[in-house]
């Protein structure tokens, strides 16, 4: 069926098998490489045209066979811009069922996408091993999502196209080659010293699920508990040779997902085997291929007693994101790229939920609204962001939706709604509608339909809006005695919602705590412009219970300032949403930056990380956003220093044995924020311990939690001394996690040279181009240097843009991360017009979303500038 809204093939041919065969690699050189591809297709209606896809892909030959007739094609002509080739036949091919044969050259790129190579360092080895250490060696992988199988293979490369595959592929004897499927066979080939491998058939899937990878790979392998068809499937984690070690937490982690998600859906995994795969070089974070999910390094390696003890939160998370999509995403696919939300929103809750379900110590969902609901919230308050489900046109325009309102808004969305159907009445509607359309596509109101049928709700008619519309609302509360009225508008950061943005009237759950013990729960929802609630406890209530609805809430200042005293009364997640709803609603100008301080001094005897998260956050942008006025930045330091010092003091420096995770975070956290603050104790342990580790009289003076935290001090208060110590580490470190923190740590410098500098490495070989980002998000975060970063970006921007052009993710990013953090409309002209003249297509959103920041955070300097210096200086400050 043709969509008149959608850019796609002409549905002339339907694919349903490709057999694939690479050789010729040449491994080095042009790393050219030979293919055939046949593909069973049938043929709708007769056409001497057959139109497929191909990117920087050279079609030698090709031709049809349909019943005993073979018809070659005449003529390839190619469109680059929407990336197709139009296969032209001597005469009609007649409907019916028909094989495809091509021939084609490629090339295995260095751009992250497609079939591609990763250049890396090899780790110290025993003698006997190859690689030998130091020396360079190469890894071939594949990254197909969203528009990339194309750069492999000619294909129909379009998520609702699905069909099995047949893959093979001629490489050297010594090198193993991975895929989705199981080995099926090797066998000698073409010349000595190579060999064939052919995989096992998949099962019905989208272009974008298909991988393969080639290497000098080892494993670590686990069994999964539960039996599959009576028998454990094999779990591995596959690095280049030298690392497996750092692979046993994925792993642990891996195989219990897969157990727990086959539980939970109740449909067994669907595969024989699951691969996890370490790559070097690699744009996002992780690619859920079935079978063979592709990390990149940090997302998978953890090197137990010196890897920072974060990195395991995030590992635990990403694998069972990933093991998510192997249900929801790539069983059931969503129909076109509009619906990616559907894929990714849910993944995203739903690794969530497994991480909380190994780990409930961690508090996840305190974590998921500190950081996820945070970012979401943060996005789709700027008039530049998207609704959730947001039309796409065409599939090459589809990499800027993968944000942070595709994911975490999408995740933080479903988490409102199973919330309110309860848990187990979601799961149950999720499940059949996996079982309803497995192997197949579905859209979001298959999803709504399945839910509403196990809920007995109508879901559609609530969620739509959220889901079609864009931004989310703030609710504003009025009292009068025993009962409340509430109000709903569209909030942006902006402050200026003009009638027309104004509405959408959405569904909301106000879930009100009531009551002296808060037991009292309210359980109704918003679902007019405005309405009254009544049996209001006047000496306690508060509304969106744990933060699970997506909206702010902007109560009267006497409210506010009486939440902040009856802080035992409110759950972690209430906290962090109070102090997140007050920043945000200060920004806006529906709130004031006073308030908000004195509901955050009220804070002083918190002991909850994940609060202090939020706290720092909200202090970090205050001293973004005011950075130009000496005075009051001077007096916000002030601030944070009093409200940090009693907690610091109490936490110390010294991580005991069996402590729990979230209490180390807190004291990595607390020391990071008085240092930064000024508290001279702390910034003379910090020097103290950075000298004993730098002169290597103690190697271990500085624990593996607080590199990040004492690499950064230093830096920030020193100078070329310190800069050099961490960049001489950055440059010779092999701890995968080392490497971010030196790099984040590095862009912390005062210094204008060093800076340069930095922005220097940051563009050279040493720095892989995935972590360019890393950068410039340190240098957007350093009042002192933003300024000096975007005047590096316009004198040396063609170096800059032909470093990042390779692959729009990471030039998207760089750009956002970049240039968000200014409040100063002179910039934001300036970035407007500097952009003018330039080909933007793969960062056109990030430049929206960036002016839009700037001027957000220009209004409210302006607005509030004089009135926070006010309140600071009477306050002692």
């Amino acid at each position: 069926m043709a969509h008149a809204d959608r850019d796609t093939l002409p549905n002339v041919v339907k694919p349903s098998h490709y057999a694939i065969f690479l050789a010729n690699l040449e491994l080095g050189g042009s790393w050219g490489y030979n293919g055939t591809v046949k593909i069973d297709a049938s043929v709708s209606k007769p056409t001497k045209e057959i139109v497929l896809n191909v990117k920087e892909i050279s079609v030698v030959k090709a031709e049809i066979q349909a019943a005993s007739t073979s018809i070659k094609a005449v003529d390839i002509s190619y469109d680059k811009v929407s990336e197709r080739a139009t296969l032209s036949f001597e005469k009609e091919i007649a409907p019916g069922d028909v094989l495809l044969n091509i021939e084609f050259t490629a090339t295995i790129n260095e751009a992250m996408a497609g079939f591609s190579r990763a250049k890396y360092k090899a780790t110290v080895t025993p003698a006997s091993s190859t690689p030998k250490a130091d020396e360079f060696h190469y890894m071939l992988s594949t990254q197909f999502e969203a528009c990339d199988a194309r750069r492999a293979f000619p294909c129909f490369d379009e998520p609702n196209l699905k069909a099995t595959f047949d893959f093979e592929i001629e490489i050297p004897k010594d090198l193993v080659a991975l895929g989705n499927m199981p080995v099926k066979s090797e066998r000698d080939g073409s010349k000595e010293g190579l060999k064939i491998v052919s995989f096992e058939r998949t099962p019905v899937m989208s272009t974008y699920l298909l991988a393969w990878a080639v290497g000098d790979f080892e494993y670590v392998e686990a069994q999964t508990e539960r039996k599959y068809n009576g028998a454990s499937i094999p779990v591995r984690v596959y690095t280049t040779r030298g690392l497996k070690d750092q692979a046993y937490y994925a792993l642990g982690c891996a195989h219990k997902t897969i157990d727990y998600f086959s539980e939970l859906f109740g449909i067994d995994y669907p595969l024989p085997k699951s691969d996890l795969l370490c790559v070097h070089k690699f744009a996002s974070g992780a690619m859920e291929n079935w079978g063979l999910v592709t990390y990149r390094t940090t997302a998978v390696l953890f090197d137990e007693g010196k890897s920072d003890a974060r990195y395991k939160n995030r590992i635990a998370y990403v694998v069972a994101h990933e093991l998510a999509h192997q249900w929801f995403g790539n069983l059931v696919t969503m129909d076109w790229w509009s619906e990616l939300w559907l894929n990714e929103g849910f993944a995203t809750w739903v690794g969530w939920l497994a991480v909380d379900h190994f780990y409930p110590e961690w508090n996840v969902w305190s974590q998921f609204v500190a950081e996820s609901f945070r970012q979401a919230s943060q996005l789709d308050s700027l008039r530049a962001s998207h609704p959730i489900e947001v039309p796409v046109k065409n599939a090459l325009e589809v990499d800027q939706i993968f944000d942070h309102i595709s994911y975490l808004k999408g995740s933080s969305v479903i988490r409102m709604l199973s919330s309110h159907l309860g848990q187990d009445t979601f799961i149950k509607g999720v499940s059949d509608y996996l079982k309803a359309h497995a192997y197949g596509n579905a859209t979001t109101n298959d999803l709504w339909s399945a839910l509403s049928k196990a809920s007995g709700q109508d879901v559609n008619s609530f969620m739509d809006p959220w889901i079609r519309k864009i931004g989310y609302p703030v609710v504003t509360v009025a009292e009068e005695p025993s009962q409340i009225s509430v109000r709903q508008t569209r909030f942006l950061s902006s402050g200026d919602v003009k009638p027309e943005e104004d509405e959408t009237i959405w569904w909301i759950p106000l879930g009100i705590k009531t009551g002296s013990e808060s037991a009292d729960i309210k359980l109704q929802a918003l679902t007019s412009k405005s309405d009254t609630i009544r049996d209001i406890n006047e000496t306690f209530y508060k509304l969106n219970r744990d933060q699970t609805g997506f909206y702010r809430t902007n109560y009267p200042s006497e409210r506010l300032a009486k939440l902040g005293q009856n802080l035992h009364l409110l759950s972690t997640e209430d906290k962090i949403g109070l102090v997140g709803d007050a920043a945000a609603l200060a920004v806006s100008g529906e709130g004031t930056t006073p308030a908000l301080l004195a509901l955050i001094e009220g804070f002083a005897q918190e002991t909850n990380y994940l609060v202090w998260s939020q706290i720092s956050t909200s202090l970090a942008n205050l001293q973004t956003v005011f950075a130009g006025n000496e005075t009051v930045a001077t007096a916000l330091k002030s601030f944070k220093l009093k409200l940090v010092t009693p907690a610091v003091e109490t936490i110390g420096w010294e991580f005991p044995p069996g402590e729990d995770y979230l209490t180390g975070q807190l004291r990595k956290l607390l020391i990071a924020m008085a240092g930064n603050a000024g508290h001279e104790g702390i910034i003379a342990e910090a020097k103290r311990r950075f000298q004993l580790w730098a002169s290597g009289q103690d190697p271990s003076a500085i624990h593996s939690n607080l590199r990040s935290t004492i690499f950064g001090l230093n830096i920030s208060e020193g100078d070329r001394v310190e800069f050099d110590r961490v960049k001489e580490e950055y440059l010779k470190t092999d701890s995968v996690d080392g490497k971010e923190i030196c790099l984040s740590s590095l862009g912390r410098t005062k210094n204008p040279e060093l800076v340069q500098e930095y922005l220097d490495l940051v563009f050279s070989d040493h720095v892989a181009v995935q972590d360019v980002h890393t950068g410039a998000a340190s240098l957007a975060a350093n009042s002192k240097a933003r300024h000096l970063l975007w005047q590096y970006m316009k004198s040396n921007w063609a170096a800059v843009s032909t470093r990042l052009s390779s692959n729009n993710v990471v030039f998207e990013r760089f750009v956002r991360l970049g240039l968000a953090k200014f409040s100063d409309i002179g910039v934001a002209e300036d970035i407007k017009s500097f952009f003018q003249d330039k080909d933007t297509g793969a960062y056109d959103r990030a430049l929206v979303i960036v002016a839009d920041s700037i001027r957000t955070n220009a209004r409210y300097k302006d607005r509030e500038e004089q009135l926070l210096l006010e309140w600071l200086q009477a306050h002692g400050y």
